[in-house]
């Protein structure tokens, strides 16, 4: 017996019945170190759980590269059939059955065991329940989960199908879900061949090719019109954004899970979801500062950051991150009691390189610091000393950041002198909305202002006085 069916053995007790078991599958390339892939798997297993598996076993191989028909290689893939009741070749896509006659003339065979049934009832409980499931820690081919699922006799889906599914399940808003079938869309049109071709030629229709182009056709049409429903929504938010401007916006950055929403929750005392898991909150909502400040500060909270997070993904929520790009102060969360954080950190300024949104002032904030011991924070203020170090669940540090951001922004405003006609309260309610009043004069013909507030807004209420004379 294998290590990894040993594990799959000493697995059995502490799985969920209830839930799928599925097995995770890694190539270590010369480029990952042991750490970084281990931190890999670990990351996988949450996704995989968040999508509501039991991982109950792990089998990762070192290559230079993955195989270009199996991701594996031979010894690794019969390994794996092993756990799956597999037969460990790409020529058979399920484990046959033993022939009773020949079981009773005491004929010995060399094959996988039959796949239990996970809905029999007279299986025992201490019995390990084969994966039905195959997770891949890369992106494959529709030809490698092809080969794999003949191997295997399992279901296979790789990072990519896994984290579009979960995307799937926690979108809420009108957008979210439409930026979300749109990723899934692309996910699945390159694997339209496999799937359709087979279907029609196990049917016995013999026109397989004309219905893969009539499907093919109904995917780019069906992505043609979310294209042009998103890019109505997304002129909707552009003009909310317009309305918007020239009231100072932060922005919160980061990993999945790094504590955004509960941060959030804390500055704004809005009921942003909070939920212990990957991709709670696919939209982006924005709230005031709280209590308020003047000028008014919004805060926005944005969707979480993965490694290898699908590029289509990427492009759908761009519209979603305009908020980080229009942003006055980026905050990076990060969970500091998290070994990993750092790449997680790098992983989150590299995506708002690529959609050129990094421009903007930005502080480090160390979240969940509760978690790690005196001596590590000691380390970490050294390792970073512009960075803030708070634990979004105490009031206090909530309270600093606050004033932190009040100073932040105040350092970015313009102080400038108004003529406001009386005619013009609308400008003066305006300014006393989002900026700071310094001073403020009653004359014959108006109001005589000094304040502090950003050069947009000033520029703005400027423009309307000019326009109105």
């Amino acid at each position: 017996m294998s290590r990894a069916a040993e594990g799959l053995q000493s697995a059995a007790l502490m799985t969920d019945p209830r839930r799928p078991p599925a097995v995770l599958v890694s190539v270590q390339t010369p480029e990952r170190t042991d750490e970084q892939h281990a931190s890999d798997l670990i990351e996988l297993g949450r996704l995989v759980d968040t999508l509501g598996y039991d991982v109950v076993a792990k089998l990762s191989q070192k290559r230079e590269g993955l195989s270009k028909s199996t991701v594996l290689g031979e010894g690794k893939l019969r390994e794996l059939a092993e756990l799956t009741g597999g037969k460990g070749s790409v020529g058979s896509s399920a484990p046959q059955k033993k022939d009773k006659a020949r079981q009773r003339r005491g004929e010995v065979e060399d094959e996988a065991p039959e796949l239990p049934d996970e809905d029999d009832d007279d299986l025992d409980s201490d019995q390990p329940r084969r994966p039905r499931h195959v997770i891949v820690d890369h992106e494959i081919t529709p030809n490698q989960a092809r080969n794999l699922e003949k191997a295997t006799g399992a279901t296979v889906l790789d990072r990519t199908g896994v984290i579009v599914e979960i995307f799937h399940r926690h979108a809420r808003s009108r957008e979210a879900r439409l930026q979300v079938e749109l990723a899934r869309l692309a996910y699945v049109a390159p694997r339209l061949r496999e799937a359709g071709g087979a279907s029609e030629r196990q049917a016995g229709r013999g026109a397989g090719d004309t219905s893969l182009a009539l499907d093919r056709r109904k995917v780019r049409d069906r992505m043609a019109e979310i294209r042009h429903e998103l890019a109505a929504i997304q002129r909707d938010q552009g003009t909310r954004r317009s309305s918007r401007h020239g009231t100072p916006s932060v922005a919160l950055v980061g990993y999945t899970n790094a504590g955004k929403s509960s941060l959030m929750r804390a500055l704004t005392g809005s009921d942003v979801l909070v939920a212990d898991q990957l991709f709670a909150t696919l939209d982006t909502t924005v709230r005031a500062l709280y209590p308020d400040s003047h000028p008014k500060i919004l805060i926005s909270d944005t969707v979480g950051f993965i490694q290898k997070l699908p590029h289509d993904l990427v492009a759908s929520f761009r519209s979603t991150l305009d908020e980080a790009r229009d942003a006055a102060l980026l905050l990076y969360v990060v969970d500091a009691s998290d070994p990993s954080f750092r790449d997680e950190y790098e992983v989150t300024r590299s995506v708002l390189r690529e959609i050129a949104a990094d421009d903007a002032p930005s502080r480090l904030i160390l979240n969940k610091i509760d978690r790690v011991e005196p001596d590590q924070r000691e380390a970490l203020r050294a390792e970073f000393p512009d960075a803030i170090l708070l634990s979004a669940l105490d009031r206090e540090d909530v309270a600093a950041l606050r004033e932190t951001l009040i100073e932040a922004v105040a350092s970015t405003l313009t102080e400038a002198e108004l003529f406001v006609p009386y005619s013009h309260h609308a400008v003066t309610a305006a300014l006393h909305e989002h900026a700071q009043v310094l001073t403020e004069t009653h004359e014959d013909d108006g109001t005589r202002l000094t304040v502090r507030a950003p050069a947009e807004l000033l520029e703005r209420l400027r423009a309307q006085l000019v326009s109105a004379a």
